[in-house]
């Protein structure tokens, strides 16, 4: 068994919970579990070493991207797929990968969807490119240079240029350099480098006041609303304000949660 195979290398527990949600966290060291109850991030334990490029939630289960392959299990037991090397992942329509151009699906075996250029995200039926936002078939939907994308009720595209949303054709909700957007139909999160924006119900946005200075990530819904920073820091809010705790990882790349 190789570094890169999956063992429980560093446990720390800092608080015990009744209802707890699980989370993983991809990043440069390797891939994270976290629990967190209600907005208390307690027990974390690091559970793969190795670079994780990205992970989602497919199933009940994490799908985790490696520069070799994609894993899917629970429990610190992952099994390889076969797929290769992936930088994107997407499970809420079941698992989907990319590798950067090849798109395909995994059903017991990987079937191709399409191939573009630059994949970046991906998120229901769409996919962040170079070239733009796409359905999973390679339909172009609009815009180009898109670094991240959301799905869920009204579509969502971060860009150099701006946050955008699809109405009567993308229309541009916020300017500035737009890295993550997430949304789960009714909440919606977006972030540049220095700043969380949150969507209010009446469609316009907000800046997050966060007790971190961190650049998140990714922004992931169960509940409450969970993120994560590129420097390790885990952040949740259930409804009282935010709570975090840093988990000593960096390079930070995604958040998925069960």
């Amino acid at each position: 068994m190789s570094d890169d195979d999956i063992t429980l290398t560093e446990k720390r527990v800092y608080a015990g919970g009744g209802g707890v949600t699980t989370a993983a966290v991809a990043s440069d060291v390797g891939l994270a579990r976290v629990s967190i109850s209600d907005d208390i991030v307690g027990e974390f334990s690091l559970e793969r070493r190795g670079q994780t490029t990205a992970v989602a939630a497919v199933d009940g289960r994490f799908a985790v991207g490696t520069p070799r392959d994609v894993l899917v299990g629970t429990d610190g037991d992952l099994e390889a797929t076969g797929f290769g090397d992936a930088v994107a992942l997407g499970g809420r329509d079941g698992l989907v990968a990319s590798d950067g151009e090849r798109i395909a699906r995994y059903d017991g075996s990987w079937r191709t969807l399409s191939e573009l250029d630059a994949v970046r995200s991906i998120d229901g039926g769409m996919v962040a490119a170079g070239s733009g936002v796409h359905r999973l078939d390679g339909t172009h939907v609009g815009l180009d240079e898109v670094l991240d994308v959301s799905a869920a009720g009204t579509p969502l595209a971060a860009t150099d240029d701006g946050l955008y949303y699809l109405a009567n054709g993308w229309m541009r909700a916020l300017e500035g350099s737009f890295r993550v957007v997430a949304s789960d139909g009714e909440r919606a999160h977006a972030a540049t480098e220095d700043t969380l924006y949150e969507r209010n119900e009446d469609g316009t946005w907000t800046p997050v006041d966060l007790p971190v200075t961190g650049a998140v990530v990714d922004v992931a819904y169960d509940g409450g609303v969970y993120a994560v920073t590129a420097d390790g820091t885990c952040l949740a809010n259930v409804g009282d304000g935010w709570r975090h705790r840093s988990i000593g990882l960096t390079g930070v790349v995604g958040l998925a949660l069960l």
